[in-house]
């Protein structure tokens, strides 16, 4: 029973192997970032989603046809706009992130046209940030520009993210050695932009969408 044991996963491991490959490649897309928070308090306050961009480089080890496992560095973007109703402002956040999805993908349909799903974890890392908008001031009866950098306040700001990561697309072989895929990716974050340094509990999180494009070297 043991040697039969050995001899099926011999084989299998074996056919694996024959099947096993390895590819390469990079990816260019827009992001479409959703800002999610409890208001509280805060009922004046608006957050509407902003497209960003996304470039990254990806590797990829397929064990065979329909399985493989992915990862990828991107630097991302998750934008949002803030709008206040009572004193009138309008602020544009620009988000720079450092992303590491590493993802199951499985794969499904012909040698040249087939679709995928990618489905696991990544972390994150806030790079910088910075705002432009306009501010409305009451007394003066006057609206002025705003812009600037967004300073990372140790007490306030979450540098780190992580969370659940999704995707599903179509890859094209054009030729032996290459393939072109698009993508629809969703990113769920479940660690808080701002960190709980007041009485009232305070959670904020990005919810990002990214439509990326890319092309891919297989050995």
């Amino acid at each position: 029973m043991k040697r039969k044991l050995i001899v099926v996963a011999g084989a299998l491991m074996l056919t694996m192997a024959a099947h096993a490959q390895w590819r390469v490649g990079a990816t260019v897309g827009a992001t479409s970032n959703h800002y999610r928070m409890d208001r509280q308090y805060m009922s004046d306050y608006r957050y509407n989603d902003r497209w960003g961009l996304t470039v990254g480089l990806t590797g990829q080890y397929d064990f065979n046809e329909w399985l493989g496992v992915r990862a990828d560095l991107n630097w991302t973007q998750k934008n949002y706009r803030a709008l206040r109703d009572r004193v009138t402002t309008d602020y544009k956040y620009t988000n720079n992130y450092l992303l590491l999805p590493v993802m199951a993908s499985f794969s499904f349909g012909g040698q040249k046209l087939r679709g995928f799903c990618n489905l696991g974890v990544y972390g994150g890392y806030w790079l910088s940030g910075n705002y432009s908008g306009t501010e409305n001031n009451i007394i003066a009866q006057a609206t002025y520009s705003v812009e600037g950098h967004r300073d990372f306040n140790p007490d306030r700001d979450q540098r780190w993210d992580c969370g659940l990561v999704g995707g599903v697309g179509v890859e094209y072989r054009f030729a032996p050695h290459w393939g072109a895929q698009v993508e629809a990716r969703y990113y769920y974050s479940t660690t808080s932009v701002q960190k709980q340094y007041m009485r009232v509990k305070d959670y904020r999180y990005h919810s990002t969408l990214g439509l990326q494009a890319g092309v891919s070297y297989f050995f």
